[in-house]
């Protein structure tokens, strides 16, 4: 679906599925706010608009619903499990609100409530039967959910079991969980049917013999190797149970030699650690769901001193490319990727890989590396080493309040901008909410810089003078002639948007309150009346 930037382009966007629009003039229920999303991302993904009329010719109203957004993205993330994002625009003083709702995963409609809604014309129906089917069936079959003829309960790890038990308790909740029988527990998960167990819980929760009697290559290995020479690893463990009966253990010998790298700013020493917790549960996670079980081979994760590689078996599911892969994700193995989202290991919306690119970069580290994964394998490589540690300063500029309202789309955005990279063009919409929250700054058409308070407290503001180069200074003696020109009648706000019309309004303000700092021009009057003279 193509970008729509300004609400003019809303106003003529072609009717159909991905849009819906609202005017919501003082409120709009929440609850029918998740029910439309919801059908728009099983329709592929759409924009819900807030503050225009729906029949042609579209009118802007204004909407007053919802008056903190971040709030409601979130919510409706929580209840949908997709990506959800949103953006103010403002056409004559009037707010338009615009949520944009990713498409669903390949092979899995989204439901609220146990419905998943669908669009009808102006209608909102749960999704015919057909329909469903149909999305059902794009993926390949899901192994994972099948029945091993033979397997039996006297198969499964109870310590294993326990384990899972105890993170879906600490999740859910529910004293209820911690009474259940081990097979009430594993048929309430769906591990279990009443036609037998299946091969997920096999893959999480099998004893060794099990597993090399009916599922062999459900196996994990780890090596330790000091360097990149062949032979043999200098450690090696091999893991051919069931995934939490050495989920934990494999981090501990990952920890083993973590390092920890010493960054300080000012009065204060930071350490940051060469392998990232969360990163390497959540690419060992990634793993276990996607690896394809009916091919051989095993899960490798190798440990170098200064970066971590793991590798499984199948390539990317359909649908998932290096271009998507933060945007879409396709569970080759639905059931067990279901389990392991029932105890909070990973999130059906997907977000896992989203996460290890957002920390990469809050930890200035290079982002996770796909080199090497082809139609056979996925190969991902975690490098562990701070690239640049003036870029934490950069981060912690920023500040906790705003790094926790942005998306992985804007971490990307700072990351290219900090290290002089070209700017995709799928990244291009974020700029003006980075800019709103005083991140970048917008020299010309094309041309975007992070702002200069950043670059200070790395203590690298000549890249920025260079990077901005002489646009600033000429825009700001541009508005300063023609201040001076206007002479004792004064130069109204109006007339310097003139003099800068690829300028919006915050940036003209920018360059205005740095001529006033400067002493050079002076304000008389208020609001809309304020006439601006030079000294």
């Amino acid at each position: 679906m193509r970008e729509y930037n300004t609400v003019e382009e809303l106003q003529n966007a072609p009717e159909g599925e991905h849009f819906e629009f609202k005017e919501a003039k003082a409120r709009f229920d929440f609850r029918e706010a998740v029910k439309y999303c919801c059908a728009l991302s099983n329709s592929g993904g759409g924009k819900l608009v807030l503050g225009i009329t729906d029949k042609r010719p579209r009118k802007v109203v204004g909407s007053k619903a919802f008056e903190q957004p971040e709030r409601t993205r979130k919510g409706l993330m929580e209840k949908l499990h997709v990506l959800v994002d949103f953006e103010i625009m403002e056409q004559d003083g009037k707010r338009v609100l615009v949520f944009t709702v990713a498409s669903r995963p390949v092979g899995l409609p989204i439901q609220v409530n146990g419905v998943a809604w669908w669009r009808d014309g102006d209608s909102l129906m749960p999704m015919p039967e057909d329909v469903r089917r149909g999305i059902y069936e794009e993926t390949d079959f899901d192994f994972s959910s099948s029945i091993c003829v033979g397997a039996s309960l006297s198969d499964l790890d109870e310590n294993a079991i326990d384990v899972f038990r105890a993170k879906w308790l600490e999740k859910k909740g529910q004293k209820r969980i911690k009474s259940l029988s081990p097979e009430q527990l594993l048929m309430d998960c769906e591990a279990v049917t009443d036609e037998g167990v299946t091969y997920a819980a096999l893959a999480l929760f099998g004893k060794r013999a099990s597993l090399g009697k009916y599922l062999p290559q459900s196996e994990i290995i780890f090596e330790y190797r000091s360097s990149d020479a062949s032979g043999p690893a200098a450690q090696r463990e091999e893991f051919r149970v069931g995934f939490f009966a050495c989920y934990d253990r494999i981090w501990e010998l990952i920890n083993l030699r973590n390092d920890r790298q010493h960054y300080q700013e000012g009065f204060f020493v930071f350490d940051i650690p060469t392998f990232n917790e969360r990163v390497v549960r959540e690419a060992i996670l990634n793993a276990v769901s996607h690896r394809n079980y009916q091919l051989g081979g095993s899960v490798f994760v190798r440990q170098y001193p200064n970066r971590l590689v793991v590798e499984n078996p199948g390539g990317f599911p359909k649908g998932v490319t290096l271009e998507n892969i933060l945007d879409r994700q396709s569970p080759r193995n639905r059931r067990i990727a279901e389990i392991l989202a029932l105890c909070g290991l990973v999130e059906r919306s997907g977000q896992g890989m989203n996460l290890m690119y957002e920390l990469s970069i809050m930890e200035a580290k290079q982002l996770p590396d796909f080199n090497g994964t082809d139609d056979n394998f996925v190969r991902i490589t975690l490098n562990g080493l701070v690239l640049d540690k003036t870029m934490l300063s950069l981060i912690n500029k920023i500040g906790n309040d705003r790094l926790e309202s942005m998306s992985t789309a804007d971490f990307l955005v700072i990351d290219a901008l900090y290290h002089e990279k070209k700017l995709p063009g799928n990244l291009r919409p974020r700029l003006k909410r980075l800019i709103d929250l005083g991140i970048v700054e917008h020299l010309s058409r094309n041309k975007y810089v992070l702002a200069r308070s950043l670059y200070e407290v790395t203590g690298k503001s000549g890249v920025h003078t260079r990077i901005v180069g002489l646009d600033r200074d000429t825009n700001k003696e541009l508005l300063l002639k023609h201040i001076r020109k206007n002479g004792g009648k004064g130069t109204p706000f109006k007339e310097l948007e003139q003099v800068l019309p690829s300028y919006s309004k915050n940036q003209i303000r920018v360059l205005v309150r740095e001529l006033r700092a400067d002493n050079l021009i002076y304000a008389v009057g208020k609001t809309s009346a304020t006439r601006w003279f030079a000294r």
